[in-house]
């Protein structure tokens, strides 16, 4: 069945069907009860991807994400598909193995999707710029590349690291370690930088160090390397929380330390499952629903205006201060 039968058997132009069925367009209520009446009738749908090629906007958005099991990215991603569906966008989610997204980007240009999004992951600077030139603006979460076309929104990583170094010297302590997360982010660098900045305001360097690459698992061996060393940690900064519960767990389960008391632990996102009681993880907090707003922001302006404008959003970081961390008197 197509629009012609249902305009047909509605009595109402072909035109009258196409607003009835595209949203926000003006049809009366007589109108549009017949034609819906029609519709159900003949059993019509209509063709979204016919529309797309007619229209030449398909009105798709690619999320790229290339894991999921830190807690913060599925909260994102419901933020960004509910907020992308009420501004009339459909959404295709695709799944990457870290060092994969070019090859997934290309295969998400084959889909004529108007923008892509892309979390807990980055593409070549040679790919972003190729996106651009075809007119598909890209707007990065929680990451960014330099020398590329491609849009970022990301917390304040480098002013949110120093937060926490000089919460954690002004609560005493001294040997204070870092975990870091995969080495070439943009997120682990920068909050690193700023933890070492902050650090150095107080005359102290960093006591240990060792990569978890944002992994539960490559957190939980980080820490046990690093109390195997002589000098072992009194605090622990963690570049993400998914991370810090891996940490919490192992010191409390295998090395019976007391948090606290024994070693302080600070992570970074603000996950739903720091506020938990088996945990109370201080830690950064990035606010997802505003970090899907501002993308969003920015991914459909430039889709509603066909251009492609590099543009970096940085949101403010803030503290959390809850139990797994020393407070300064």
């Amino acid at each position: 069945m197509t629009s012609i039968d249902v305009a047909k058997l509605a009595e109402v132009s072909q035109s009258a069907v196409s607003r009835t069925f595209t949203p926000g367009a003006s049809v009366s209520d007589a109108t549009r009860e017949r034609v819906m009446a029609a519709a159900s009738e003949l059993g019509y749908r209509p063709n979204a991807l016919a529309r797309a090629m007619i229209s030449g906007r398909s009105r798709l958005i690619a999320i790229l994400v290339a894991y999921l099991e830190n807690q913060f990215y599925p909260v994102v991603l419901e933020k960004l598909s509910r907020a992308l569906q009420a501004d009339g966008y459909q959404v295709l989610l695709f799944m990457t193995d870290p060092g994969g997204q070019d090859e997934v980007v290309r295969r998400i240009l084959q889909y004529q999707v108007q923008g892509i999004l892309m979390a807990s992951a980055t593409m070549s600077s040679n790919l972003a710029n190729e996106c651009a030139e075809t007119g598909i603006p890209v707007v990065m979460l929680n990451r960014y590349v330099a020398n590329t076309s491609a849009s970022s929104v990301t917390s304040d990583n480098i002013e949110g690291g120093r937060m926490v170094a000089d919460f954690l010297v002004r609560a005493g302590h001294k040997r204070i370690a870092y975990i870091a997360g995969i080495e070439d982010s943009s997120t682990n660098r920068d909050r690193e930088a700023g933890f070492y900045s902050g650090l150095a305001d107080h005359g102290l360097v960093v006591s240990g160090r060792s990569v978890g690459n944002y992994t539960f698992e490559g957190a939980a061996l980080a820490t046990r390397e690093l109390f195997s060393r002589s000098v072992k940690p009194d605090a622990i900064f963690v570049a993400n929380d998914h991370m810090a519960f891996a940490v919490m767990d192992v010191i409390r389960s295998e090395l019976g330390l007391r948090i606290p008391e024994d070693v302080s632990i600070i992570g970074y996102d603000n996950v739903p499952e720091a506020s938990w009681n088996a945990y109370g993880l201080t830690t950064v907090e990035q606010h997802p629903e505003e970090m899907a707003r501002t993308a969003i922001k920015i991914l459909l302006e430039q889709v509603e205006n066909r251009t492609v404008a590099k543009r970096a959003a940085i949101l403010p970081a803030k503290l959390i201060v809850r139990s797994s961390a020393r407070t300064p008197d």
